[in-house]
C-alpha cells in the first residue's frame, strides 16, 4: 500500500506504521514527479520493504520530541494544559479542578518551565505551549 499526500499526516503515517505491516509506504505528491524516486519506491513496497518521504520522517521524529517534552509534565500540569488547550483562563481552569488560580499560575509556570518556553515580548507562551501539546 502506497499513500500520497500533499502534505504531512503524522497520524495517517503512525497508523500505517503501527500496523507493522511491510510493504508501505507514504510519500508526498512532490516527490512522485521525480520517477526514478517513485519507481525505487514501489520497487521497496513491493518487495516488502517501506518507502517513508524523508519528510515524513522529519514530522514523525518532531511528533516523538514533543510527546517526551509533555511526558515530563505532571498529571496536574498536563490538565492545566489539556484545559488551556480548550481555551479555558484560569480562572476557570482553578473552577474546574477546583483549586485556587495561584495554583494554576503555579502549575501554568511549571508547564512553560518544562517546555523550555521562556518570557518573551514577541511570542505568547500560553498559544506556545498548547501548540505543542496539540502536536503530541
Amino acid at each position: 500500500m502506497l499513500l500520497f499526500s500533499q502534505y504531512v499526516e503524522t497520524r495517517f503515517a503512525t497508523r500505517l506504521l503501527a500496523a507493522g505491516s511491510a510493504g508501505v509506504g507514504y510519500l508526498l505528491k512532490d516527490r512522485v514527479a521525480d520517477t526514478d524516486e517513485l519507481t525505487e519506491a514501489l520497487a521497496r513496497i513491493a518487495a516488502g520493504g517501506i518507502a517513508l518521504d524523508p519528510e515524513v520522517v522529519t514530522q514523525l521524529a518532531r511528533g516523538s520530541r514533543r510527546t517526551a517534552e509533555i511526558e515530563t509534565l505532571t498529571a496536574r500540569e498536563r490538565e492545566v494544559l489539556a484545559l488551556m488547550a480548550q481555551g479555558r483562563s484560569n480562572a476557570a481552569i482553578a473552577q474546574t479542578l477546583v483549586v485556587s488560580a495561584g495554583t494554576v499560575e503555579k502549575h501554568v509556570a511549571a508547564v512553560f518551565g518544562k517546555l523550555g518556553l521562556p518570557s518573551s515580548k514577541d511570542a505568547n507562551r500560553r498559544v506556545l505551549a498548547v501548540l505543542r501539546y496539540l502536536e503530541a
